[in-house]
């Protein structure tokens, strides 16, 4: 089956986490990406861990692999003329360019919606930036741990008498490239209709302001009730309690409480169970249930646990580790798990579709490209420059 995104040809500017996750979603249902790199150093994101044997390495970053499966890559040093002229070139067969310099940059560089769509009236150029690029906020800087903060999931986060914590490493960031993403297909869409091209602006201030991811709920309920939701103190029980087991832990939610008789009669408690969903708030206090579910779960796994809970049609999972994700057998069943071979890094295991089209899911084409991989391939037999040419953009530090 030919992927859905399959022709869609993408020049990738980006770098980091957001710009380049939403060009690995294009990536890996079809679409035709050129990552362009600075030379030398390449993506920052080469920086980040982990690295295999714990040993840092420019192109064994799990970060940067993961990001960047089926994409080729490129070099350019787009301080220099020749690497900016490279950049229009690629973008007038291009369908799609992909940015995420800090505002203004690419209008400096020649490379906003206004200049390009000279060179190519049907071309979609996306921005990805912290701020989007207007208002007062464009020229903030910003990271992922400020951006939680200021988009307001931080406020939510701890136990109500303690300051607000941190949350995920670099979750808005994915957030903001999965929604570029989404824009950048239904701008395709629109594009193969009318022949037009379209500019779209993602920030990631915004993405975050609006998650579903707990900061919605929380703004829609302050503008309704005119009352801050307060931090919630860690699960009780049962209504989202983390229980040990031989072997780690289960999340119970137990509610509504018709679901109680579910859990007394899972639990071997028919005496509790057999009064009556009447009589269920005054059944068993915090401590008294306590007292039975403790004992139960720490004889079992808890994929034991978790089976029988879900035998028993009480909601309850597994707490996984990354090595338990690992091996699920969900997952290898469904082959969420797609191996391939590094040129440096080796044979190693990749995350891949969230979905399935037709029955087919994505395929894995390629694993991330070494720094400057392509550039031959897409200089030389993209571009028509001789191999002589192609020599002396590198011997002066464009490529």
């Amino acid at each position: 089956m030919e992927q859905p995104l399959a022709g869609l040809k993408v020049v990738d500017l980006t770098w980091h986490v957001a710009g380049p996750h939403a060009t690995k979603l294009l990536a890996d249902y079809g679409a035709e990406v050129l990552k362009v790199e600075r030379p030398e150093t390449g993506d920052p994101a080469r920086r980040y861990g982990p690295f295999p044997g714990d040993i840092p390495h420019r192109e064994r970053s799990g970060m940067f692999l993961h990001l960047n499966t089926n994409k080729r890559g490129i070099t350019l040093n787009l301080k220099t003329a020749a690497g900016r002229a490279i950049v229009r070139e690629l973008a007038k067969s291009a369908d799609v360019l992909v940015e995420s310099f800090s505002p203004g940059v690419a209008a400096r560089f020649g490379f906003d919606y206004e200049s390009l769509c000279r060179l190519n009236p049907r071309l979609i150029v996306c921005s990805v930036s912290n701020y989007g690029q207007t208002g007062p906020y464009r020229d903030y800087k910003a990271t992922e741990m400020t951006m939680y903060a200021h988009a307001g999931l931080v406020h939510s986060l701890g136990v109500p008498e303690r300051e607000p914590l941190r949350s995920v490493d670099h979750l808005p960031e994915y957030q903001a490239g999965g929604t570029a993403a989404a824009a950048i297909v239904g701008a395709a869409i629109h594009q193969r209709w009318s022949g037009e091209g379209q500019f779209v602006d993602v920030s990631l201030f915004e993405v975050g302001s609006g998650s579903s991811d707990r900061r919605i709920t929380r703004t829609l309920g302050y503008e309704y009730t005119g009352e801050s939701i307060p931090r919630s103190p860690a699960g009780s029980m049962p209504g989202g309690a983390a229980l040990p087991c031989s072997d780690g832990y289960v999340l119970f939610t137990v509610s509504p409480p018709s679901r109680w008789i579910r859990l007394f009669e899972m639990i071997g408690a028919p005496q509790l169970a057999s009064t009556g969903t009447s009589a269920l708030p005054g059944l068993a206090t915090e401590e008294e249930l306590s007292a039975l579910l403790y004992p139960w779960c720490l004889e079992r796994t808890k994929q034991q646990v978790m089976e029988r809970a879900q035998a028993h049609g009480v909601p309850a999972t597994a707490i996984n580790s990354p090595s338990d994700i690992l091996r699920d057998p969900y997952l290898r069943e469904r082959g969420y798990f797609v191996e391939a071979d590094h040129a440096e890094a080796g044979r190693l295991a990749y995350a891949g579709r969230a979905l399935f089209i037709d029955g087919e899911a994505w395929e894995m084409r390629r694993a991330a490209p070494l720094l400057g991989e392509h550039n031959e391939e897409v200089l030389c037999g993209g571009l028509g420059f001789s191999a002589a040419e192609a020599g002396l953009l590198r011997a002066e530090g464009v490529i």
